[in-house]
């Protein structure tokens, strides 16, 4: 056994400490929060794949438009709870540029950041008929959006689509649906952690169904045209972003201002409903909120009691971001282009020293090169490999805590430097001889 770059007492006295049991089950912020002590006590540098941070600078023209809101004197104003009319128009016409579905300005409503997005929709589909008081996710997905409904007090249901891509989705789909409990239904698109990214037909299921069903689909595009293998960086042309709306009126769509634009920080995102939704009236909702629609009740209702608002700066940020990319002046495809990059470098590291990509397919076409990819490694479960690399200096987090079922880490590619290829390509070889595969 060769040395590893970390001592093994330093990182199982960490992880002892932090009160961790089962490290499959670690969290992000207690896997980051034990990366950063063991580097800081043996002094051996991290290379870090855990958070999915944005590892770019902020678009400058969202910077620049927000400091000039700020200047202005904005910050002494309350923002409109609709949203400011400008952002408004400008997501209206973003959706219209890059996804090729038109979406009134008043369904357009800012948010702070898609993660209240999800909550405020959460509070509102689960509130929209007595029998229906369950979300569906298809995993693999974001760990914190059940930690919302768990918050909430929201029942929730999950199936890993990793078997049921395909002709199999509708089947499964329908086997929840079908009980007549699912309020909404939930999916990110390209994924997080799996970067699986579902075709038109596997969303015309998905929008039939809802259909036919009544049931709200919630479409997280955080990783907004983050597909690298098409074109979708050319504003009212095809191709477009891939999308539920197309099939259905049944629809929210959850843009966030955080990975596209580089704008984490400054907590803005818009929430897209389309307009039937946004104006139709479910007797359960009007009861409660004095007669009002479901749009107005997701905006006065649920985020005025929320935050009474969205960042008003902030928006002026958004909004200048949105306009810049749908005038053609702002290629922000090409500005987060290198996190499919290091994905592709990263990966073949990996295979070389006898790792595998976990969710390697999109159907019957390679996965794309993106954000985040998934890997695993022959007879180690998902704990184990974790908790293995942590020896070497890698952090990572473990699939199950997505809600997949299969062994293996998600690994983000935001914060890789140039330099730690090389150095990562060197760990790895020696984690390959002290674990050789059969």
């Amino acid at each position: 056994m060769k040395q590893t770059p970390i001592q093994k007492e330093l990182i199982d006295g960490a992880i002892r400490d932090f009160g961790i049991q089962d490290f499959a089950k670690a969290t992000i912020r207690e896997v980051k929060s034990i990366a950063a002590f063991a580097e800081k006590e043996s002094g051996v540098e991290f290379i870090k794949m855990e958070m999915g941070i944005p590892g770019l600078p902020a678009a400058k023209v969202g910077v620049d438009a927000q400091i000039k809101a700020l200047n202005e004197g904005i910050a002494h104003s309350y923002p409109d709870i609709q949203g400011l009319p400008m952002l408004k128009e400008e997501a209206s016409r973003f959706v219209k540029a890059f996804i090729g579905v038109d979406i009134s300005p008043e369904g357009c409503v800012p948010v702070c950041g898609s993660m209240q997005g999800t909550f405020a929709s959460f509070l509102t589909c689960s509130q929209c008929d007595p029998k229906k008081d369950t979300v569906l996710f298809i995993d693999p997905g974001f760990p914190v959006q059940k930690m919302q409904l768990q918050v909430q007090g929201v029942k929730y249901e999950t199936f890993d689509v990793y078997d049921y891509r395909g002709e199999k989705l509708g089947p499964k789909l329908e086997s929840y649906l079908s009980n007549g409990n699912i309020c909404a239904i939930v999916y990110s698109n390209p994924n997080n952690p799996s970067w699986i990214c579902f075709n038109e037909e596997e969303l015309k299921v998905i929008g039939e169904l809802s259909n036919r069903y009544d049931t709200i689909v919630m479409e997280d595009l955080a990783y907004f045209a983050m597909d690298f293998r098409k074109n979708l960086s050319q504003p009212f042309m095809p191709p477009y972003q891939p999308t539920v709306a197309r099939y259905t009126d049944n629809y929210i769509l959850l843009i966030s201002g955080s990975k596209a634009f580089s704008y984490a920080g400054e907590r803005i995102g818009v929430t897209c409903i389309g307009d039937k939704l946004f104006r139709r009236h479910f007797e359960a909702l009007a009861n409660r909120y004095e007669g009002l629609p479901f749009g107005l009740v997701f905006s006065t209702r649920m985020l005025y009691a929320l935050s009474s608002g969205t960042s008003h700066s902030a928006q002026y940020a958004m909004a200048a971001m949105l306009k810049a990319a749908s005038d053609g002046t702002y290629d922000f495809r090409k500005e987060v282009s290198v996190y499919g990059e290091r994905a592709g470098k990263l990966k073949d590291i990996f295979r070389r020293h006898h790792f595998y990509v976990v969710y390697d397919k999109d159907l019957d076409e390679p996965i794309a090169d993106g954000f985040y990819f998934t890997i695993g490694y022959p007879g180690m479960t998902s704990g184990e490999l974790a908790h293995e690399l942590m020896y070497y200096g890698v952090s990572a987090i473990c699939l199950v805590t997505t809600g997949s079922h299969q062994e293996g880490l998600r690994v983000c590619t935001s914060f890789i430097n140039d330099n730690q290829y090389a150095l990562l390509d060197e760990r790895m070889a020696i984690f390959a001889e002290n674990n050789p595969v059969d």
